[in-house]
């Protein structure tokens, strides 16, 4: 990952231009409503010093415009102010709306570019993700907000300053001259709080991790069966401890920095209002212009001292976007040309293929060659750890061999395009998801296509032998299979405007009930894994069918009912069964066994069993195993054994 420590020079202007543009064109009505606001805002408390001063010195009888006048603009001045902050703080909000919308777009999207799972897994690019999100929320906002408030302050300011310039020279420079230690110190303060920001991100995400799992209803079991809410709980406030601690310590150094400034700025302020009283004492000007210059020393240095600290943030923010822009930017060019995916005529194979997830860590797969012929049925046994999975990723496209290739009808895939590749391909795997959804929106993320179509998303669910149980759910396939996030009610019907209207003949309708049952459905684990065999099962024209550990979750006859049903959609197509239940491959056309990242073992059910190998000795372990379950249970005299009660 790329260390964004705050942005040289060039770096800054570049991603202050493109945050500013990003605001453009997200929300263009709002910017152009908040610059007119900001113009107004910034021309008002000049305007508003020379009417005070003109009422000061009429009262005084120093001449000037009528009094009238000058109350009149007075008057409108804070008329316009007052509606122009109220239109600023529409403008705001609107702005942030559609900047948020603009940016959550962009941002997601690029997160959906990687093909792959190698970058999501990578904790740097984690860390910077989390960066480009914060970024995302606030950093566009932030910078148009400042450049706009700059706007503003630099209209105030040259006002004021060009009214202390005609009254006293000397005064004007002495005010400016409070200017460039305080931005020297913000730029350096900057850099503190984006140094800052990186350092702490780790320990934020470890903390939003943990306080994620306190609430996570899938880990609400174990948390209070093993009694693991304080380890939780103290691991969390740890992580936040530690992220404090990198805050407070930058905030100390910020707190005695401007206090510093501001102990100088307030030094110069009351070397200037001496200045001003001596000039006046001596005759030098009038009550009014001692008021004017009075106003224009305190707001001028305010103002700076505001501009001052806007650097700071801006330049942290542009930290964060730099982030967000990286994030965001054109990925990496292809290789070259990508071609479609075909359809699968002369097989998918794994040519002498190893595999690591990281340099570091030992080999997951060593020199594996297979082949999967089209209409061929190949299943995959191994123990715990073999590799099976991480095989499945690879012909999936979800990482790149670390050598070796994996070819679609001898097209290596990194010549192939992905997506095209993964229309071609139906994958149950072990790990899948439980998605808070409909039953129907559940089953249709196999192919979005069939969405609408519901007689389809059945026959998917029958053949998975789920149809039944979510056909009797209360609401049928529009079951929301949760408790966490429900569904919005459906909206009342109406007739024109109010309330619907009812001729006098017709009966009056029955009053809706005040509390619809939205009370969702949360399903087993073997149901839900038969939900996500229908995923699979919806794409009823892929070439591929990957099946990984598709029967895990259910009990011997369901799985046995399940593999009948498998065994018939398989035919004619290429598909490949991981199973630890070796009684569930015994049908396929090759059995492959794979031990520490290596084939070792190739054939059929029965060569393998007369080849007396590893295959064989598993599969007499299970049946050993059922064997002696079954002569127990039927033994004379077996009971069960008593429980704790008894």
């Amino acid at each position: 990952m790329r260390t964004a420590r705050a942005a040289s020079a060039p770096s800054a202007l570049r991603l202050l231009r493109s945050s500013c543009l990003l605001y453009l064109r997200a929300a263009p009505g709002p910017a152009a409503l908040l610059l007119l606001t900001a113009v107004l805002s910034g021309a008002a408390p000049v305007v508003t010093a020379w009417a005070a001063k003109a009422i000061l010195d009429q009262l005084g009888r120093h001449g000037g415009p009528p009094l009238w006048v000058s109350v009149t603009v007075l008057s409108v001045t804070g008329a316009v102010v007052a509606i122009a902050a109220q239109t600023a703080q529409y403008g705001d909000r609107e702005a942030d709306r559609l900047v948020t919308l603009h940016t959550q777009t962009e941002l997601f999207t690029a997160v959906s570019r990687a093909q792959g799972l190698a970058e999501l897994e990578d904790p740097a690019f984690q860390d910077r993700l989390q960066l480009a999100r914060q970024a995302s929320q606030t950093s566009p906002q932030l910078v148009a907000g400042m450049v706009l408030g700059t706007v503003q302050s630099m209209l105030t300011v040259g006002g004021f300053v060009a009214v202390l310039w005609a009254f006293s020279p000397l005064i004007a420079l002495l005010v400016l001259s409070a200017t460039l230690p305080a931005l020297y110190a913000q730029v350096k303060l900057g850099r503190r709080r984006s140094d800052m920001a990186q350092l702490v991100t780790p320990f934020l995400r470890r903390q939003i991790f943990h306080a994620a799992l306190l609430t996570d209803v899938r880990a609400a079991k174990e948390i209070r069966l093993y009694g693991l809410g304080r380890f939780f709980r103290e691991r969390m406030l740890g992580d936040l401890g530690s992220a404090q601690a990198g805050e407070r310590r930058v905030d100390r150094t910020v707190l005695r920095v401007e206090s510093a400034l501001a102990l100088l700025s307030a030094g110069l302020a009351g070397v200037s209002i001496a200045i001003a009283v001596h000039l006046i004492d001596t005759g030098r000007g009038s009550i009014g212009q001692l008021a004017i210059v009075t106003a224009a020393l305190a707001t001028v240095q305010l103002t700076i001292s505001s501009l001052t600290g806007v650097y700071g943030t801006i330049s942290q923010s542009l930290t964060l976007f730099g982030h967000y822009s990286e994030l965001v930017g054109p990925g990496p060019a292809p290789a070259g040309d990508l071609c479609e995916a075909p359809p699968l005529t002369e097989g998918i194979a794994l040519r002498d293929v190893w595999f690591r997830y990281h340099p570091s860590h030992e080999w997951v797969l060593r020199g594996v060659d297979l082949e999967i012929r089209p209409g061929e049925s190949v299943a995959l046994v191994g123990l715990n750890g073999a590799g099976k999975s991480t095989l499945v990723k690879l012909m999936a496209g979800l990482y790149r061999p670390t050598r070796g290739e994996v070819t679609w009808n001898d097209t290596d895939l990194s010549a192939v395009d992905l997506t095209s590749l993964r229309r071609r391909i139906g994958v149950v795997f072990q790990d899948f998801m439980a998605y808070d959804m409909s039953a129907a929106d559940n089953i249709a993320i196999g192919d979005l296509g069939a969405a609408g179509d519901r007689p389809r998303l059945r026959r998917a669910a029958d053949r998975a032998g789920i149809d039944t149980v979510l056909h009797a759910l209360p609401h049928g396939y529009d079951t929301w299979l949760s408790r966490m996030h429900l569904p919005e009610p459906a909206p009342t019907t109406t007739v024109g405007r109010g309330r619907r209207r009812l001729s006098r003949s017709a009966p009056p309708e029955p009053e809706p009930d005040p509390a619809p049952d939205r009370t969702g459905v949360l399903l087993s684990g073997g149901q839900w894994q038969r939900v996500a065999l229908a995923r699979a099962l919806l794409r009823t024209d892929a070439d591929l069918l990957i099946l990984d550990e598709p029967s895990s979750g259910l009990d011997p006859v369901a799985e046995r009912e399940i593999h009948l049903g498998l065994r018939e959609h398989r035919r004619g197509r290429s598909s490949l069964l991981i199973s630890h239940r070796l009684n569930t491959v015994r049908d396929a056309d090759r059995i492959l066994v794979l031990e520490q990242g290596r084939v070792v073992e190739e054939g059929t059910h029965s060569a393998l069993l007369d080849l007396d190998g590893k295959y064989a000795h598993m599969f007499r372990s299970q049946a050993d195993g059922y064997q002696l379950a079954d002569e127990e249970q039927t033994r004379p005299g077996h009971k069960d054994l008593p429980g704790a009660c008894s």
